[in-house]
């Protein structure tokens, strides 16, 4: 006779939901395209007046020129900008390294106001 009940008696599990009535999920690519209209063609988007369209993954402008920028000047301000985010990483680089000085030659200065304070006391001592 178990003391507090039988351990081998598992609850009801929940019954499990309906599944979905749809039956899109049965169709084939080509049939739901057909069906509902899922052929969308190449995106494209308009801004600033500028029309882009998606294409072999990136973003191309359909006159040929992106925000009437040629691609000579794109690439050019591209490598400028490369140039700039490598010069701010250097200096960060170099504040970081500034500020790790600071706090050594910090802590340097207060461990020797510490010790001239600590002479000072044995000096008042002595006398």
């Amino acid at each position: 006779m178990p003391l507090f009940g039988n351990t081998f008696s598992p609850k009801k599990t929940p019954p499990r939901k309906s599944a979905s009535l749809s039956n899109l999920h049965n169709l084939d690519r080509s049939t739901r395209e057909v069906e509902l209209g899922l052929d969308y063609g190449t995106p494209t988007m308009n801004l600033a007046g500028q029309s882009l369209k998606f294409e072999n993954g990136q973003w191309i402008a359909e006159t040929g020129i992106s925000g009437g920028v040629d691609r000579r000047e794109a690439q050019r301000l591209r490598r400028r900008n490369q140039q700039l985010e490598e010069e701010n990483n250097l200096l960060r680089l170099k504040v970081d390294i500034l500020l790790d000085m600071l706090s050594e030659t910090t802590a340097e200065s207060h461990l020797m106001e510490k010790e001239l304070e600590e002479l000072k006391s044995i000096s008042r001592r002595r006398k």
